[in-house]
């Protein structure tokens, strides 16, 4: 197994525990907010923002782990009928594109985290480039299991194989 692989796998598991975390996390905030504002008619001012923040994190780290997985949604009924060079030039083909589309995630996503730089939030005052670090994060995480997949495709060791 290779150093790349390992280090996918790797990550990729650490990820699926974060994203429990998180998920639970987000599940306890919603229902304590719930639970202040229509038992204690107190709402929580901070909730909402921090519920939205712990969303779009789930969501970028939750797209990395379905891609690392293959689960995303896809229609195959022309795939499966081609030929074998023919699909293994199309696979190789998909991840060249995808890791173009990380690469742009990378790069703008650091922009925009710069972009951002001086914002605060305004009921958790946590600086703004902090919350959208997570989409240069995830484009780098999705860029490695992408390099990975593009690898194994090159050996002949894909999915399909």
């Amino acid at each position: 197994m290779s150093i790349l692989l390992k280090l996918s796998r790797a990550i990729n598991t650490w990820i699926e525990y974060s994203l429990f975390g998180l998920g639970l996390s987000m599940s306890i905030i919603v229902a304590v907010q719930v639970f202040c504002r229509y038992v204690l008619n107190h709402s929580l001012f901070w909730s909402e923002e921090l519920a939205r923040y712990l969303l779009v994190w789930l969501t970028f780290l939750g797209a990395s782990v379905a891609y690392y997985r293959h689960v995303h949604p896809g229609i195959d009924v022309i795939y499966t009928r081609m030929p074998d060079t023919i699909r293994k030039a199309t696979a190789i083909a998909v991840h060249l594109i995808s890791m173009t589309l990380f690469g742009i995630m990378i790069i703008f996503g650091i922009k925009f985290a710069y972009f951002v730089r001086l914002q605060i939030s305004p009921a958790l005052y946590l600086p703004k480039w902090l919350v959208f670090t997570i989409i240069p994060t995830s484009g780098a995480i999705l860029m490695l299991h992408s390099l990975t997949f593009f690898l194994d495709e090159i050996k002949g060791k894909g999915r399909d194989n």
